[in-house]
Order: structure tokens, then C-alpha cells, then sequence
């Protein structure tokens, strides 16, 4: 049997090159600082205190290189400390940092049940690692005992409904190459995968790629010797049993039941998000962000007016425009397309954000409940999807 360390001493992932720093910044969810702010710290950390980090599980680098590479254009202090047990990707990960220039972080060859070694951190990103322990409870629990009362964890786990076809091939693959090595159960599984009918459960799922990008990526997901998946109702109650609360899931507009039906009044909001995930279908991981249990801070809202929003997947000119025409249009979250609809009237706004002015900034000269009233259908648009989030990083 290949161990999930032997696995990932052969091949690091996800695969990088170092020399593509050069040339691109690979972001994403969570770990981004204006998303973690956003849900956090209610869009107003102040940023001029060093955000004390831990990247545990760090792989070959994505959330480490994204956090360390914008807080340092932004000119905002920080230490971050990594953690992962492979070899062979810390030393992907450190090259990466190495070509940017970045400084500011340690690099550990240590297990993320280590975290709480290290001291308390502000924030703990931890993308894609819980499920492959042995005993995931435990690690929730030992990045809660990492995290300081007043922070948070950005974490990414699989959910099981978007990731149809991939146990019973990881199964298959798991008895027939027992005893093969990484690169012979590479090869062998390729050679069956390639006489796969069509009608195969994971070949008509769309929702999968990555063992069309590169190796590590076929056998992160198809030959992995560690897997399990979480469906909303289990993914709770493991962040409860582990003195977490959950704070948001990234684009909790997928979560929203009410996207599709009245929502019964006697359903609590958890209840509430299991359904929605069956009736939406296609979730291949869970994204979101959590505090400790008790701590849980309202997330950013124009409620407070010294906010500073910013727009992300286009840009203020180009939302401004498509509102001007007053015709519903159309965003993208993942294999989903949203139609929005807004008053022509909200395009001047959306043209005014710019990551440095605060809703009283935008609003200036503007009847304040007139501007409330706009701003509050902008808010409902766009904060489901993460297109609206609020945090004071450039300012």
C-alpha cells in the first residue's frame, strides 16, 4: 500500500513550476486576504497589525504563495508559517517563494496535527487536507487548539455529490495495485481508464478535471489511498465536535434554498443548506471559513457605512456598464450562470468602487436613503456570489 506520504514524495501537488511565478499569481478560495477579511473580520481588520499565519498542509504552495504575494503588494506586515509532510512539495513551495522574493515565511516538514507546536495564529488556511487524514476530527481539532480566540480558518474539503465516480475508481484502483509502487499504479490505472465505457459515472460527470491536467493530478484523484468527502450535514458537525462555528461558506448564494423553493418555517438554516445542496448537485468541494465555537462576528455589511467594498470577476467599469443598460445580465459561479438584475441607477455606484473608497466615500452627495436603498440591491446581487466583498487591505 502507498502511504499519503509516499504519494506525495513521488508526486507533489498540484504540480507546479517555479519559473510560472514569473508570469502569473494562481488564486483562489479561501485565503485570499479581502475574502478572509470579508468573512472574518466583518471587513475591517486592521492591517497595519502583522497577520500572524498558518499554512498547514501546504502542498506545493497555491494558498501560501497567493496570502504571502498579495499582503506584500499591499505593503501589509505578516508572518506565515508552513506546514506539510512531503518533502518533495515544501521544496516546490519554497522555490516559488524564492523566485517572487517573498519573505516573512517559515517552512516546517511537520503533520498538520502539529499546528498547535507552533504557537496561536491569527488566521489558518488549511485547502485539501482534512479529508485525506486517517482521522479528520482530529486535525479539525488541532488547528482549533492553533487558532487564537479572536481568529479564523479558511478551509476547502470534497463534497460527495460533484465528485460522482470517484470512490469506486479510487476502490477498484485501491485492490487491484495493493502492491504495486506510485509510478507502476500510475501506469496501470491510465491503461484501465483509457477502456472505460463512455456511460461510466465519472466520465459523464463534468465537474472533473484534474486528471486530464497532469499526473499528480490523476493520482491525487483517482488513486489516492486516503479519501473521504463531506456533505454539508457532516461537514457541521465535525467543525462542532472540534470547537468550530461556521462563519460563511464562500459564495453562500449556492447554499440558499430559497433559490429554489420557499423555505418551510420550521427549517433551521443548517437543514436548510443540506437541501440545498441536494437540489443543487453539482458541489465538488466545500469552501468557507470558521471561528472558534461562541466567537462567530456578523459578516461584512453596509450596516456600517466605513466599509470599503471591492468587486472581483470583472471589473467596476465593466459591471457599471452592463447595469446601465438597465437588462438583466448574466455572472458565472462555477458551472452555474446567475442573472442578475439592478436599477440603472446603481451603475454610478458600482463605477465608484475602486478597493480605497468606504460606502460613505461612494455615497457623498447622495441622499443617504436613497443611497441605502441602492447599495442594499447591490449588496444582494452580488455578496452571494463573492463578486461584492468588503476589507480595508488597501487602504
Amino acid at each position: 500500500m502507498v502511504s499519503v506520504s509516499d504519494q506525495y514524495e513521488a508526486f507533489p501537488y498540484p504540480e507546479r513550476d517555479p519559473a510560472d511565478e514569473r508570469t502569473r499569481l494562481i488564486t483562489g478560495s479561501p485565503s485570499d486576504p479581502i475574502e478572509m477579511d470579508h468573512y472574518l473580520f466583518g471587513g475591517a481588520r486592521d492591517w497595519s497589525k502583522p497577520l500572524r499565519a498558518m499554512v498547514a498542509g501546504g502542498g506545493t504552495g497555491d494558498g501560501l504563495i497567493q496570502l504571502a504575494t498579495r499582503l506584500s503588494r499591499a505593503g501589509r506586515p505578516f508572518e506565515i508559517t508552513y506546514l506539510d509532510l512531503s518533502c518533495a512539495s515544501r521544496a516546490v513551495a519554497e522555490k516559488r517563494a524564492d523566485v517572487r522574493g517573498l519573505t516573512g515565511i517559515t517552512f516546517h516538514t511537520a503533520s498538520l496535527l502539529d499546528a498547535p507546536d507552533f504557537g496561536e495564529f491569527d488566521y489558518i488556511d488549511c485547502c485539501g487536507v482534512l479529508h485525506h487524514l486517517s482521522d479528520p476530527g482530529a486535525g479539525f481539532k488541532a488547528l482549533r487548539a492553533a487558532c487564537a480566540p479572536t481568529g479564523g480558518l479558511g478551509f476547502m474539503v470534497y463534497a460527495p455529490l460533484g465528485r460522482s465516480g470517484v470512490y469506486p475508481l479510487q476502490q477498484a484502483f485501491g485492490a487491484l495495485f495493493a502492491n504495486h509502487g506510485p509510478a507502476e499504479r500510475l501506469a496501470a490505472a491510465r491503461a484501465i481508464f483509457a477502456k472505460l465505457p463512455s456511460g461510466h459515472l465519472f466520465k459523464t460527470n463534468p465537474h472533473l478535471g484534474d486528471h486530464k491536467q497532469s499526473d499528480a493530478g490523476f493520482y491525487d484523484l483517482l488513486l489516492h489511498s486516503q479519501d473521504r468527502s463531506y456533505d454539508v450535514g457532516e461537514l457541521l458537525d465535525e467543525l462542532t465536535g472540534a470547537g468550530w462555528d461556521l462563519a460563511s461558506f464562500c459564495q453562500p448564494g449556492r447554499y440558499d434554498l430559497a433559490r429554489f423553493v420557499e423555505v418551510p418555517a420550521t427549517m433551521d438554516a443548517a437543514q436548510a443548506m443540506v437541501i440545498a445542496e441536494k437540489l443543487n448537485g453539482t458541489m465538488k468541494v466545500h469552501l468557507g471559513y470558521a471561528v472558534p465555537a461562541g466567537a462567530v462576528r456578523p459578516v461584512a455589511s453596509a450596516a456600517k457605512r466605513s466599509l470599503v467594498p471591492h468587486l472581483r470577476a470583472a471589473t467596476p467599469a465593466q459591471l457599471a456598464k452592463a447595469v446601465s443598460t438597465g437588462n438583466p445580465f448574466s455572472i458565472k459561479s462555477g458551472c452555474e450562470t446567475i442573472r442578475i438584475a439592478l436599477p440603472k441607477s446603481a451603475a454610478p455606484l458600482i463605477a465608484r468602487i475602486n478597493g480605497k473608497r468606504s460606502l460613505n466615500d461612494i455615497a457623498s452627495g447622495m441622499d443617504p436613503i436613497t443611497f441605502g436603498g441602492i447599495w442594499s440591491q447591490i449588496e444582494a446581487a452580488f455578496t452571494p456570489w463573492d463578486v461584492l466583498l468588503y476589507s480595508r487591505l488597501l487602504t
